[in-house]
């Protein structure tokens, strides 16, 4: 049963990368693009001020002393791409998305497999939608309200290790928050009912991740001179691809192991 839910959810996550995949091809590139193009005539600027320097530099004798003394003596030549544009933009990111869908569909029908039977409703849809719509508010729509996704040109290199780890705490508060909203809706639901509950444990959830929220350091390196079009384009999309995904595994697995039931 397990192992039937598994490949399952792997083959729905493949059609819900596809649909995402979609999605942020034609939502997700544009804002890429223009923030890339904004990184690069920040380049050129910098280029033509050091081409400047540079020529200033030549027309001013050279101080064998400051030579002796490891001055350099030329600028190291640019990096080359080692993966282009267009590949980013097709290859790169279907195989991306599409992994990244599949994975998270074998996990999905895992979870699935153990709350399935455990929670008010025996059908196969309603778990599914549920359990779709809790994945995407607790590993989406939560962390990335505190720290939002950012296109190519914002961040620093330096601090992405600082950035990344943060961002997992964020996500890992917020699922313990929902693991207590959980315990906390189980427990009063045969007290107050399963409404009351519900609201106490909604209450509660919200509480425990502003905490969490509260707690974790603010980051943000999004320069005053970028364009605030394309910082909100970008995120949308970002949300927007997630969105797409996560209704797609929600919807479809629900609907094909409801079939497959029906069948037997």
């Amino acid at each position: 049963m397990i192992r039937t839910l598994l490949i399952r959810g792997m083959l729905v996550g493949v059609v819900a990368g596809l649909l995402a995949f979609a999605f942020a091809h034609t939502f997700g590139e544009p804002p890429v693009d223009a923030a890339i193009a904004v990184e690069e005539s920040h380049s050129h600027s910098h280029d033509h001020a050091a081409m400047s320097m540079a020529a200033d530099a030549a027309a001013t004798p050279v101080d064998p002393a400051a030579v002796a003394a490891g001055a350099p003596a030329a600028q190291p030549a640019a990096e080359e791409e080692l993966v282009s544009r267009p590949v980013q933009s097709t290859i790169g990111l279907f195989t991306g998305v599409v992994v990244y869908s599949a994975a998270f569909g074998g996990l999905f029908a895992i979870v699935f497999a153990l709350v399935w039977g455990r929670m008010g409703s025996s059908d196969p849809r309603v778990v599914a939608a549920v359990l779709a719509l809790v994945a995407f508010i607790v590993m989406v729509a939560v962390p990335q309200l505190k720290y939002p996704a950012n296109p190519p040109a914002v961040g620093d290199a330096d601090t992405i290790g600082i950035r990344t780890g943060m961002f997992w705490l964020m996500i890992l508060g917020s699922f313990v928050a929902a693991l207590l909203a959980t315990f906390i809706q189980r427990g009063l639901s045969r007290i107050y009912g399963t409404w009351n509950a519900t609201l106490v444990a909604g209450a509660a959830f919200v509480v425990v991740v502003t905490v969490v929220m509260l707690l974790l350091p603010t980051i943000d390196e999004v320069g005053a001179d970028f364009p605030a079009a394309v910082l909100w384009q970008f995120r949308i999309a970002s949300l927007g691809t997630q969105a797409v995904m996560w209704a797609t595994i929600g919807i479809l697995f629900g609907l094909v192991t409801q079939r497959a039931l029906r069948a037997r």
